[in-house]
């Protein structure tokens, strides 16, 4: 499997992770009666950017930089 292709799964376990963990923050401020922390950065359309660019880098690789056997 090449890099861009192992590379997929992997963004979209970490996204997943990074997305739950933000979440949970906000719901325990919420639970605890803080004010819940400003999200900066919007993880799920960050992902999918990024995936979306693998995916392109994985199909530019395979289409043009491996020789036929």
């Amino acid at each position: 499997m090449c890099v861009f292709c192992a590379a997929i799964p992997v963004t979209a376990a970490i996204g997943a992770s990074v997305q739950s963990s933000q979440r949970e923050r906000v719901r325990r401020a919420s639970i605890n009666g803080i004010k819940p922390p400003k999200i900066i950065i919007p993880v799920g359309p960050t992902t999918a950017v990024v995936i979306s660019g693998l995916v392109v880098a994985s199909i530019v690789y395979h289409t043009h930089f491996i020789s036929p056997l």
